[in-house]
């Protein structure tokens, strides 16, 4: 009896878990789901924080400082407050109103829409360069605001990633970037639900506690299941 866990390649795997998932959860149309803007503040304050926590912090925000330029012009503490939902509000206040004057120096109006134009690497690059701004924030406004073929890698992706075998124990997130997108076609509709679809399957079966492997679509594939959990390693 074949073992798909084992005998597939790491490329063969990715695919069909990419098959089994869409199957699964079914095609996402890969419509933005907020505007720029929205997206890369929102992305900024998800750091260690829930979504309801990053939602609340967002539009507190906004609700004591209705504009960019009013967050800029907001005294720090009072913005921290604002912010306060979300886990390290100094830190983010701060990122974030080093970001905004980066980015009105360049587009007074605060429009983000210049990135479409650019070419992925030169993209990413400017995203990066903005303070607070890693590779999980900048790929994820690329691939949900402008359909570029990038990868964005939360700690859902890459334990999802990681337990089944698609990259090793060591690899770590900014790396599984790289090496989940060559395994993939570069096709944003395709990388956009590889994306979303891992996302749910971590936050709702493959837990990082008690990961409910006997609901899984995923079990003949996973190395995880194979190695540990088969064998009651982790009960």
């Amino acid at each position: 009896m074949t073992n798909p866990a084992r005998e597939l390649s790491p490329q063969e795997k990715t695919w069909q878990v990419h098959l089994r998932l869409n199957e699964a959860l079914g095609l996402l149309s890969g419509e933005p789901r907020r505007e720029p803007m929205r997206e890369l503040i929102s992305t900024m304050l998800s750091h260690r924080t829930t979504h309801a926590n990053e939602e609340k912090a967002y539009f507190q925000m906004l609700e004591r400082f209705p504009t960019w330029q009013d967050v800029i012009n907001a005294p720090f503490e009072e913005l921290a407050d604002a912010l306060s939902p979300a886990k390290f509000p100094g830190a983010k206040a701060e990122n974030i109103q080093k970001a905004l004057r980066l980015i009105e120096r360049e587009h007074p109006d605060f429009s983000l829409e210049f990135l479409r134009d650019l070419d992925v690497p030169e993209a990413l690059d400017w995203l990066m360069a903005l303070p607070g701004v890693g590779l999980k924030t900048a790929t994820l406004v690329l691939l949900f605001n402008f359909q570029k073929p990038v990868l964005p890698v939360d700690t859902h992706v890459h334990r999802v990633s990681q337990r089944v075998g698609l990259i090793g124990a060591t690899v770590t997130h900014d790396k599984a970037h790289q090496t989940l997108l060559e395994m993939l076609p570069p096709e944003a509709h395709v990388l956009y639900n590889f994306h979303r679809h891992l996302l749910r399957h971590g936050q709702r079966i493959c837990t990082w506690r008690a990961p409910k492997c006997e609901q899984c679509v995923l079990q003949d594939l996973c190395n995880y299941y194979e190695e540990v959990r088969s064998k009651g390693i982790d009960r």
